[in-house]
């Protein structure tokens, strides 16, 4: 049985209320594909950059290159559930 075919009705008909649109779920489709550590190495790989940059008295590119950190991490969640959620079960 089908994950849309064990769901009530009324959970189906809000699900449709609130599906994403085309360009979220093209990205979604494609952001699945990658896998999720590469996010963390991206992440790690500019904590090393940033520190190499202080250490070298680059500070301005070193704090520059230090807020990459978050949005990888952050990139790294998105990518990890659009994996386990999915996008829409509808589509």
């Amino acid at each position: 049985m089908s994950a849309t075919m064990s769901k009530p009705i009324s959970e189906l008909n809000e699900a449709k209320k609130h599906s994403e649109g085309p360009l979220a779920r093209t990205i979604e489709q494609q952001t699945a594909k990658l896998p999720s550590d590469i996010y963390l190495w991206a992440a790690g790989g500019a904590i090393a950059a940033s520190a190499i940059l202080q250490l070298t008295g680059k500070s301005k590119a070193s704090l520059f290159v230090g807020q990459w950190v978050a949005p990888f991490l952050l990139f790294g969640v998105y990518n990890k559930i659009v994996k386990v959620a999915g996008s829409d079960e509808l589509h």
